[in-house]
C-alpha cells in the first residue's frame, strides 16, 4: 500500500506510523523492536527511526529485519537546512556567500532566506545522507520499496511579512510591491532552495535503489485548515493567485497537523476542531495533485496531552481542560476522532505525534486507538473497498464557518462535508465555540436510482441512540452513534440502512 500509486480511483490504504523514534531510554519501547511486533502480529504499520549520521550497529539486526520483509520505512529527522544556520561555518560566511538572512544594515539573522546562494543548501543536503551512518543502512538494506525521509520542517525562516527587512530582497525589487508578489516570490525561492537540499540528498546516497525509491516530505507541508477562519490567515500562507499553496512544488509530501493543539482553543468537539478544519483540505488534495501527481499526503495527530509519567502535564495541557470541564479523553474518544480524520481526508499514513521521551506504556493505549482504526479498514472488505472507490459527498446546503476574505477563484470550492445532524445546532453559520454533538460524513458510489453511502459518525461526548442525519441528494436515515465512531451502509433501492462496524 506504501508503493501504490495513489489516483481517484482507487486510494490506497492507510498505515500507522509516528513521531517518536525511541532514542531515549525512557521512550525506548517506541523502537524498531516493538514496530516489529507489532507488524508480526497483523497491524498495518509504516515503520520509522532516526536518521542515522553515524554507525549504529543496535539497529543491524531489526534492519536486516526490515530487509528480510522488504519492507517500506522512515527516517525521522529535525529540520535539514537548519545546518545552514547552526553550523559556523555556514553562518559565518560573508554576507553574498551566506543562506541565512542578509539584514538591511548588513548584519546576519539566524534565519534561512529565500534569496540567498543556493548551493550551500545542496551541500548540506549531501552531508545527510553522504556519511557513515547512512552507508552501513544501505549496505544493510540496500533494496527498500520506498524510504521516506521525514523533515520536522521548523526552521526559523524569513517570512514573506519581513522581506522588506532582507538587503537581497529590497536590493532586486524594493520597497512597497503588493502582498501577492511577496508571497509568490518568496515561495518561488523556497521551491528553488528546498529542491536543491533535496537533490543534494539523493545525490549523496550511495546506492541507485534508494536514489530511485527515496521521497522527501515535511511536516506541514501541505494544507491551509486556517483558511478563512480570521483576516489575517493569508499571513500565514505563501498563496498568489493561481497557487494556493506552493508545498507541492517543494517536497514529495506533506504532514498536515490534526492536533487540537494545547496553545490555541481547539477541541474535538466544537465548531474550532480538526473535523472542521481539514473540511478546507479536501479541494487542496486535488490543487496538490495538479501540481505532484505523486504527492504523499499524510496525518499527523496529536490530542494536546503534554505530560506522561516522568512529566508533568503543562498548565494549558488539553486532557487538563477536558477534566476541567467534567469529561475524560479516553483511547475510545481519540479513536472516533482520529477516524473522522481518516475518512475525510483518506491520507497515506497517520502518524501520532508525542514527546521524544514519551514512554511507550504511556502512549500505548492511545496509539492501538490509531492502529485499530487503520486496521479496521485493511480488515474490514466493506470499509476496505469503500476506502479505495468512495466519494465524499458534499454538504451544500451550507457554508463552511471559515468564510473571512476567500480568493475569489475558490469560493465555489466545496468545502463543508458535515452532515445535518438533529442534535447539532440549526442555526448556520456555527459560531466557533459552539458544541458539536455528532461529526458524520458520507461516500457515495454509483448512480441514481441504484446509489450506495458510506456514513461514519462519531460523538465525541456520548453514545447517542436514534440521532436523525440527512444525506444530500438522499434523504434523512436515523442511527446510533458512538464514541468510538460508527458506520454504516445505506442502499438507494431498498431505502435501507445497515450497520457496517462500530
Amino acid at each position: 500500500e506504501a508503493t501504490r500509486p495513489d489516483t481517484n480511483k482507487v486510494r490506497p490504504l492507510p498505515l500507522a506510523s509516528h513521531w517518536t523514534a525511541g532514542d531515549h531510554k525512557l521512550s525506548e519501547d517506541w523502537g524498531l523492536h516493538t514496530q516489529l511486533k507489532l507488524i508480526d502480529e497483523g497491524h498495518y504499520l509504516l515503520p520509522w527511526f532516526s536518521h542515522p549520521r553515524k554507525e549504529r550497529p543496535e539497529l543491524q539486526p531489526r534492519i536486516e529485519k526490515l530487509a528480510e520483509l522488504k519492507l517500506p520505512f522512515v527516517l525521522l529527522a529535525t529540520q535539514w537546512e537548519s545546518l545552514l544556520t547552526n553550523d559556523p561555518g555556514y553562518m559565518g560566511l560573508p554576507a553574498e556567500q551566506n543562506p541565512n538572512v542578509v539584514e538591511l544594515d548588513g548584519k546576519i539573522k539566524k534565519a534561512v532566506s529565500p534569496f540567498g546562494p543556493i548551493e550551500p543548501w545542496r551541500e548540506v543536503g549531501r552531508t545527510w545522507t553522504d556519511n557513515a551512518g547512512m552507508k552501513q543502512l544501505q549496505q544493510l538494506y540496500p533494496d527498500p520499496p520506498l524510504v521516506m525521509f521525514l523533515s520536522n520542517n521548523e526552521h526559523g525562516k524569513l517570512r514573506w511579512t519581513q522581506v522588506e527587512t532582507s538587503k537581497r530582497y529590497v536590493n532586486k525589487y524594493g520597497k512597497g510591491k503588493e502582498e501577492h508578489f511577496k508571497r509568490r516570490v518568496v515561495a518561488d525561492g523556497w521551491i528553488e532552495r528546498y529542491r536543491a537540499l533535496q537533490d543534494g540528498m539523493r545525490e549523496g546516497l550511495a546506492n541507485e535503489t534508494w536514489k530511485k525509491n527515496a521521497i522527501f516530505v515535511g511536516y506541514g507541508a501541505f494544507g491551509l485548515e486556517h483558511f478563512g477562519r480570521w483576516g489575517g490567515w493569508r499571513n500565514y500562507s505563501l498563496c498568489s493567485p493561481g497557487r494556493l499553496d506552493p508545498n507541492p512544488l517543494m517536497w514529495d509530501g506533506g504532514s498536515p497537523s490534526y492536533y487540537t493543539h494545547n496553545w490555541n482553543p481547539s477541541t474535538d468537539f466544537k465548531t474550532w476542531s480538526p473535523q472542521v478544519e481539514f473540511q478546507n483540505d479536501v479541494f487542496q488534495q486535488r490543487l496538490a495533485r495538479q501540481m505532484n501527481p505523486n504527492f504523499w499526503i499524510e496525518l499527523s495527530i496529536w490530542d494536546g496531552y503534554t505530560g506522561g509519567t516522568h512529566i508533568p502535564a503543562k498548565p494549558n495541557d488539553k486532557r487538563k481542560y477536558y477534566e476541567s470541564l467534567g469529561q475524560t479523553f479516553t483511547p475510545e474518544r481519540y479513536r472516533g476522532f482520529v477516524q473522522f480524520g481518516l475518512w475525510l481526508m483518506r491520507p497515506r499514513a497517520v502518524r501520532e505525534f508525542r514527546g521524544w521521551i514519551h514512554p511507550w506504556q504511556d502512549g500505548k493505549p492511545y496509539f492501538m486507538a490509531i492502529i485499530a482504526a487503520v486496521d479496521l479498514v485493511h480488515e474490514n472488505p466493506v470499509l476496505c473497498e469503500w476506502w479505495r472507490k468512495g466519494e465524499l459527498v458534499p454538504n451544500r446546503a451550507h457554508e463552511h464557518p471559515y468564510q473571512v476574505d476567500i480568493p475569489e477563484e475558490y469560493q465555489d470550492e466545496n468545502r463543508w462535508f458535515l452532515l445535518d445532524a438533529n442534535v447539532n445546532s440549526q442555526e448556520y453559520p456555527w459560531e466557533m465555540f459552539w458544541e458539536v454533538r455528532v461529526f458524520a460524513i458520507a461516500l457515495v458510489r454509483g448512480q441514481a436510482p441504484k446509489r450506495q453511502w458510506l456514513v461514519y459518525a462519531h460523538s465525541p461526548l456520548a453514545d447517542r441512540k436514534d440521532v436523525e442525519l440527512m444525506i444530500p441528494d438522499y434523504g434523512k436515515i436515523t442511527v446510533d452513534v458512538s464514541i468510538g465512531g460508527s458506520f454504516y451502509e445505506v442502499y438507494e433501492t431498498e431505502k435501507s440502512v445497515r450497520a457496517v462496524a462500530r
